[in-house]
């Protein structure tokens, strides 16, 4: 085995990008948000590096062991937002060190086997500009993804860009409410975006000629992009984004404002139809002729809430997408997962996306890729029998239990397969690696190749072996 026949793993070309959007949505299960790091920004901020930055908003600097936290109850894609306008040059040139951070987060992601989206977010709220200077504001766009779209052009179907976050309307220009102003304009600005965005990526090169891409919806609002107005650009490998925070008196309220009075609770009967309802306005008018959507935003605040209440509506939203062939992305600021203790800070919430992972790849067979805290390999006995069989095989190549009910499961060869007693013998070693005699045990888990369930990882500059508690 040659070290140099992997040299572009960890972000590099690492497959022919052959999943369709539709076949992708189902691979990506569910996702989380990395909110309020990467894209905070501010004037007032007194910063010359890109960590003043990505730390202003509160959260810690982002770190692999996180998005393995993320992981570890079983989302499996991550939505980086960014602003990058921050220390951007007055030509619109990208700072080269947020590129190579940016980078380095993405990377977190994909080397754990998920799936990164990467956008452009509020980004100090100048996506207001095109409203009055809508020239200026698409040179500064599309300077901003010829650049990412250059950068990032090797990575494979993990990665996919967003053409922009929830900032696609302009009321100045139309009010939904009043229904005065121009309409046609508001929405031929957004449709132009995207349709800008489209084609940049395509002409950009490398993967990006098929990479999977994320279209924002007018205002993400679910009754303004079902309108016929919001115009979806024609090619096959795009997605449509909504969030969802309805309603928001409760999700996003913790108190009384002069625009709503904060709801306490969630989950009556109407309030349940109208998510069925809004979900079925989606699935009908994209989902239904080919065309994948994203719950790229949702959540709801915790404080001043009913904790039964939010539970229900998390897991309702959650449900309720994937019911309907679309992916939903948890928003967290920082107020579910703890990102320096590595666990939800509500335990219950952690379980609901455990019970739900879990719920998806049973049902899928292998396609979502629900994990718990052991990700255990080995090669166990060939010849060995266990509690499974006859009625499914057992577990020869790995100890991952990615289901527990009565007993534990994995999953090989695109089928459920039960984890042998042996298992239980491996976890006991904390230092052993599988036996190899070729090759050392890697004084980390920092898996580079996975082949034919073995793992492998590199140490001076030579193949090792990962080891069996990793």
């Amino acid at each position: 085995m040659k070290l140099e026949n992997v040299l572009c793993i960890l972000g590099c070309v690492g497959s022919t990008l052959a999943l369709t959007t539709k076949e992708l949505i189902k691979d990506m299960g569910i996702g989380w948000n990395l909110g309020n790091s990467l894209e905070a920004c501010g004037d007032w901020i007194n910063g010359s590096t890109v960590k003043d930055y990505e730390t202003s908003w509160s959260n810690p600097e982002t770190t692999e062991d996180m998005i393995k936290g993320v992981k570890s109850y079983g989302f499996n894609s991550v939505r980086v937002p960014v602003a990058w306008s921050n220390l951007m040059a007055s030509d619109y040139t990208i700072n080269p060190l947020l590129l190579a951070r940016v980078k380095e987060v993405v990377n977190y992601v994909i080397k754990n086997d998920m799936y990164a989206i990467l956008n452009i977010h509020w980004d100090n709220g100048w996506f207001e500009k095109f409203a009055t200077e809508e020239k200026k504001s698409f040179q500064k766009y599309e300077r901003i993804w010829e650049q990412i779209t250059d950068y990032f052009k090797d990575f494979d179907e993990k990665l996919i860009f967003e053409s922009l976050n929830e900032e696609g309307c302009w009321n100045d220009l139309w009010n939904r409410w009043s229904n005065a102003g121009n309409k046609s304009k508001a929405y031929g600005i957004l449709n132009d975006m995207n349709k800008d965005f489209v084609n940049i990526v395509r002409n950009s090169g490398g993967n990006n000629a098929k990479r999977h891409l994320l279209l924002a919806g007018y205002c993400t609002d679910t009754d303004l992009t079902v309108d016929e107005a919001y115009v979806v650009p024609k090619d096959d490998r795009v997605m449509v984004s909504v969030h969802y925070y309805t309603p928001s008196t409760f999700t996003i309220l913790e108190e009384d404002a002069d625009w709503g009075k904060s709801a306490y609770t969630w989950g009556s009967d109407s309030e349940v139809d109208l998510l069925l309802n809004d979900f079925k306005k989606l699935k009908t008018r994209f989902v239904d002729k080919g065309i994948p959507v994203i719950i790229g935003e949702y959540g709801t605040v915790t404080k001043n809430k009913d904790m039964n209440s939010v539970y229900k509506f998390l897991r309702t939203v959650a449900e309720t997408a994937l019911a309907n062939d679309m992916l939903p992305v948890l928003w967290d600021n920082g107020e579910h997962f703890d990102r320096k203790k590595l666990v939800f800070k509500d335990s219950k919430i952690g379980d609901i996306y455990k019970d739900i992972s879990s719920k998806l790849v049973k049902s899928s067979g292998s396609s979502g890729k629900a994990t718990n805290n052991d990700t255990t390999t080995t090669t166990t006995t060939k010849q060995e029998k266990c509690w499974s069989e006859p009625d499914y095989p057992c577990c020869k190549n790995t100890c991952e239990v990615l289901y527990t009910d009565d007993s534990e499961w994995g999953i090989e060869n695109s089928q459920w397969c039960g984890i042998p007693a042996s298992c239980a013998e491996v976890r006991k070693s904390k230092t052993s690696c599988p036996g190899y005699p070729d090759y050392p045990c890697c004084p980390n888990c920092d898996t580079v190749l996975t082949e034919e369930g073995k793992r492998w990882g590199v140490s001076n500059n030579a193949w090792c072996s990962i080891k069996n508690s990793c």
